[in-house]
């Protein structure tokens, strides 16, 4: 194409590709001056009447937004998607590991003389109903502070403000080794939950901010599924502090110190090297960095605004989308947060193993969850059924749970069978990360998508705090009311997924009707409006992803 042609207004092509010394020949590079060409075209075209409303976009997003879509080739998006790979992603993984592994310190330091040290042992020398509250206070925390955290993380510098939250949180943990009773217990657990709280709806800003909608299931899913790394890994490490029998300290405050220590020199690590956004990355060049920003413009979901918008936010709380959200996490938290906290007490007093085989055994618990993620996602992947997949996942976990509330419990063959019915239990964690990575594809708008993401974590959070309340002390070592709730869980969420199901099905056919009857803002195959802030509901171009 000569210099005096014009570019098709539907799909820009790059115009003359360049090699960068260290990418292969067959990658595309694109000079600045092909993607000003490219943010001119609808100046010079305008055969289809839609061009973006510059207006309604971000002033950081659009000086670095073409006016139409830029075609990236897949080894180009490849070449890009590594390099966020490995300035985000590294991030997020080890961050959600740190975090799940601090989060874990409190269930295996409960079989390592926490209780007794810190006199929450009834007189018949059983936990007491005070080492569930330290579960459940972090939760309360995050309720109360889940809303105000999203209207921050929205406009602040991610990457900065969530390398802050692990320093503090880092700083609190070490902090759990000086407690002395309950009441100091629950002053750090608080102050754990207040800084912990940013996390995870962090990482699901950044992982809608930087990757397209085809990847963040993995993505998500590659995070998520650190909970399992951690048994694998805190299992190992618990077992080793376990061996520590003398000295100034005793073996779970050695655990919680230098778990607190790691997580302060890993936060300085991620305020250094973590960009905030694509525009504001001083790693990538400014080539990269518009590519970057048109590589997810097909997401229409959009990537940054700071105005705080009521319309969207009143979006938000009438979308059945955000409640279903809710109800995914709700559902799955609830059961999630009890098996946790209670986990090695069930495998040491309920199934009769020794408190040494119960540390090794959570290694097999972990590698179970690893497992249950990454088959959910390559289902999804292959067939591209989120719904479907959650709903086969949460099979097994009807299952595990009916036989650990009905098998006896005498043998030690009973014992390995229910061992193998409490990791199966444990299935439904596809349907908790799943539900996750479908709200980072679904919502646009960003008061939308933080309120949203609020109110999942709201409910995420009622789950985690109502989850230990269930086990019951006097109920040990059994918890038939516990599992008999999760079951209550589960059947609720099948008909949560059910709903869900219908309703994006039935919105993206009636967005196919208005396509097929013309309607162009509904079949715009150049995108021009999809850093216009628009919610998904107010975007009829706009498909959801079931």
């Amino acid at each position: 194409m000569s210099s005096t042609e014009v570019p098709d207004p539907d799909i820009v092509q790059p115009m003359r590709p360049h090699q960068d010394d260290d990418d292969d020949d067959d990658v595309k590079r694109y000079s600045m001056t092909e993607v000003e060409r490219a943010r001119s075209a609808a100046e010079d075209i305008d055969e289809k009447g839609e061009r973006a409303d510059y207006g309604k976009v971000d002033r950081e997003v659009a000086k670095y937004s073409s006016a139409v879509r830029i075609d990236i080739s897949p080894e180009e998006s490849n070449r890009l998607r590594k390099l966020i790979d490995k300035h985000v992603l590294v991030v997020m993984i080890t961050t959600y590991f740190l975090q799940a592994i601090d989060k874990g310190t409190l269930s295996f330091s409960s079989i390592m003389g926490l209780p007794k040290d810190t006199g929450m042992l009834t007189p018949a020398g059983k936990v007491s109903q005070d080492f569930s509250w330290l579960t459940t206070c972090i939760y309360i925390t995050i309720l109360v502070v889940e809303y105000p955290q999203n209207y921050i993380i929205a406009r602040v510098p991610v990457a900065k403000y969530l390398g802050f939250s692990i320093i503090a949180w880092g700083t609190v943990l070490a902090c759990h080794a000086a407690c002395k009773n309950f009441v100091g217990l629950v002053v750090a657990r608080t102050l754990l939950g207040l800084f912990e709280s940013a996390c995870q709806p962090a990482f699901v800003i950044l992982s809608a901010m930087w990757y397209k909608r085809e990847e963040q299931a993995s993505r998500v899913t590659y995070w998520y599924m650190m909970n399992g790394a951690q048994q694998i890994v805190g299992g190992l490490l618990a077992y080793c502090f376990t061996l520590i029998t003398d000295g100034p300290l005793k073996s779970w405050q050695w655990l919680f110190m230098a778990y607190g220590i790691i997580s302060v020199l890993f936060g300085a690590f991620v305020l250094w090297w973590m960009p905030d956004s694509p525009m504001r990355a001083k790693c990538f060049t400014e080539e990269d960095k518009h590519l970057m920003v048109e590589r997810v413009r097909e997401n229409q979901t959009g990537l940054q605004n700071r105005v705080f918008k009521k319309e969207q936010a009143w979006d938000a709380l009438t979308d059945p989308q955000t409640w279903c959200y809710a109800g995914i996490q709700f559902t799955t938290t609830l059961p999630t947060s009890g098996l946790g906290a209670f986990a090695n007490l069930i495998i040491s007093g309920n199934l009769g193993f020794t408190n040494l085989q119960t540390q090794l055994l959570a290694m097999v618990l972990g590698f179970y969850i690893i497992i249950v993620l990454l088959g959910s996602v390559w289902l999804v992947k292959k067939y591209s059924q989120n719904i479907l997949t959650m709903l086969g996942f949460l099979i097994p976990s009807f299952v595990g749970t009916i036989l650990l509330m009905t098998v006896p419990n005498h043998s030690f063959s009973q014992h390995v069978g229910l061992l193998i019915c409490y990791y199966i239990t444990l299935s439904f964690w596809a349907a908790q990360t799943l539900g996750l990575s479908m709200m980072s594809r679904n919502v646009g708008g960003q008061t939308k998508k933080s309120v949203v993401v609020a109110t999942n974590f709201i409910f995420w959070s009622a789950g985690n705090a109502i989850g230990p309340q269930v086990f019951l002390s006097r109920e040990a070592p059994k918890y038939f009311t516990a599992f008999a709730t999760h079951l209550g869980c589960y059947a609720l969420l099948v008909l949560i997924l059910l709903y869900f199901r219908f309703y994006l099905t039935r919105q993206n056919k009636k967005r196919d009707q208005l396509a097929a009857a013309g309607v162009n803002k509904a079949r715009d195959e150049r995108l021009a409006h999809a850093f216009e802030d628009l919610t998904d509901r107010e975007n009829p171009n706009f498909r959801y992803v079931y």
